[in-house]
């Protein structure tokens, strides 16, 4: 920030003495300009320090020199008086009282250039002490960024340097980290929302480092972090030079640690399917064996499961406060019974959530002897859940799943395979499985249907006339419809 005029009078050397506009006393001053023209302004850029003897300034002259000194947004004006004139011209006192310009009065003895050497310094001392402050503020994102709870370390920093907030979101705009307004409910969400319309034009123009938005109330920046998603921050102030350097060390120290941190994250999830696997195979106890020695706990039982379909894994697991690990195409989350519903809430902000019915055991008792729902039944429950999901789908409201439980699984899934195999092998580039899942789910609603997948409900018209010939099947008919729900649900 430049010095004012205030500081750079009270310097007792320079002997300055205010004649008039010491209410403006406050402006910044950018530098200093000796000019003895009647009209010095194309030479200025505003925020000047303009110093004369008034060589070739008359008194009929004044007015129309101060008024050309205002337009130009001169910081104020400093006469030498001795030379060409013994005092400052009462017409100059005048007008520039008249227009609230600063005038001083610089002594014989005060060179101008002792007044330009003083600015200078006062300028290059405080643009060092803004270099010292971003390096002390790239210090302690740094120091944030070392911690344990990495990304969100920097974003909870970074919201402190800046004075406002913060958000880390991932490639879809979901939200991963957010700081700066802990007080208020909603407040990320509702600003990742706002900020779809930007991410959007990021995604599109890879060449965009930032974008920088301005309203009355508040000023914000927004980032992309490779391809790993976004960050943003925003304030009530206008971002100055050291906030940008503060806001540009923070990108860096999330890419970095985004980078760094992916290998680090897959090699965990591998280590979190094997537990899984383990699981399943009803080894409860290698598996808890096995995730301890990684840092982690399995839930205490009864779980519910949670099959959780995502666009970004890695920040789904983030958000996620339980034991996950990736199941195919599928997060799997095991979380205790009576949290279900705050983790599927959770998990549904980034993506649809099948949710198992409660009771879900995960390995036998000592004795052998069957205790609850197993966790391969409860894997089942929570993808059968998953296909309804909009965005969250619980196995206990589904009507008719306790039918599908008492079916042989091998047969009814061979069943299954066969039914729809005729549209698997459709040789056309439309997901027939898919549209006909989503005409099913939505009780034969056109509109509906083709929402939910995103294509016009003619399309999807002409696609369910392919099914119908391709099955052989009345699509109308109850009991086809029947059937072909139960084939996809298994």
């Amino acid at each position: 920030m430049a010095p004012t005029l205030r500081r750079v009078t009270a310097m007792a050397p320079l002997h300055l003495e205010v004649l008039a506009g010491a209410g403006a006393l406050d402006r910044p001053v950018r530098w200093v300009a000796v000019s003895e023209l009647e009209d010095p302004t194309p030479f200025l850029e505003g925020g000047e320090l303009v110093l004369t003897t008034g060589m070739r300034l008359t008194g009929a002259g004044a007015a129309a020199y101060v008024s050309r000194l205002v337009a130009r947004g001169a910081a104020g004006l400093g006469f030498g008086v001795g030379l060409g004139h013994d005092a400052v011209p009462p017409e100059l006192l005048e007008a520039a009282a008249a227009a609230g310009l600063p005038l001083l009065e610089v002594p014989r003895d005060t060179p101008f250039i002792a007044i330009g050497k003083a600015v200078s310094e006062l300028l290059a001392a405080e643009q060092y002490e803004e270099i010292r402050r971003a390096f002390a503020a790239q210090g302690r994102l740094t120091r944030a960024a070392l911690r344990r709870e990495g990304t969100a370390a920097v974003i909870g920093r970074l919201a402190k340097e800046i004075g406002g907030w913060a958000l880390l979101l991932d490639d879809s705009g979901a939200v991963r980290h957010a700081a700066g307004r802990e007080g208020e409910q909603g407040w990320a969400e509702a600003a990742a929302r706002a900020l779809e319309p930007e991410l959007t034009r990021l995604r599109g123009a890879p060449s965009l480092a930032s974008l920088a938005l301005s309203t009355p109330g508040e000023h914000v920046v927004v980032q992309p972090l490779g391809r790993r998603g976004f960050f943003a921050v925003g304030s009530a102030r206008p971002f100055s030079p050291i906030a940008h350097t503060v806001v540009n060390a923070a990108g860096s120290l999330l890419t970095l640690a985004l980078e760094q941190g992916r290998e680090q994250r897959a090699a965990a999830a591998r280590a979190r399917t094997a537990v899984l696997r383990l699981l399943l195979a009803g080894q409860a106890e290698a598996a808890a064996e096995t995730l301890e020695a990684l840092g982690g706990r399995l839930p205490r039982e009864p779980v519910s499961v949670l099959a959780c379909e995502t666009a970004d894994a890695d920040a789904l697991a983030e958000a996620l406060p339980c034991f996950t690990a990736p199941w195919e195409d599928l997060l799997v989350a095991l979380v205790p019974e009576e949290e279900a519903d705050r983790h599927a809430a959770r998990a549904a902000r980034h993506g649809r959530v099948g949710v198992s019915a409660p009771g879900v055991v995960l390995g036998p008792p000592p004795g052998g002897e069957p205790r609850g729902t197993g966790l391969s039944t409860g894997l089942d429950q929570a993808r059968r859940a998953l296909v309804s999901a909009a965005p969250v789908a619980r196995f206990a409201d589904l009507a008719g799943q306790g039918l599908l439980s008492l079916i042989d699984p091998a047969a009814a899934a061979s069943f299954a395979a066969a039914l729809l195999a005729p549209l698997r092998e459709y040789g056309s580039r439309a997901d027939l499985v898919e549209s006909l899942r989503a005409y099913l789910a939505s009780n034969g609603h056109w509109d509906a249907a083709a929402q939910r997948l995103g294509v016009h409900r003619h399309t999807l018209r002409y696609r369910m006339r392919r099914v119908a010939e391709l099955l052989g099947r009345d699509l109308d008919d109850p009991a086809a419809r029947a059937e072909l729900w139960i084939a996809l649900c298994l």
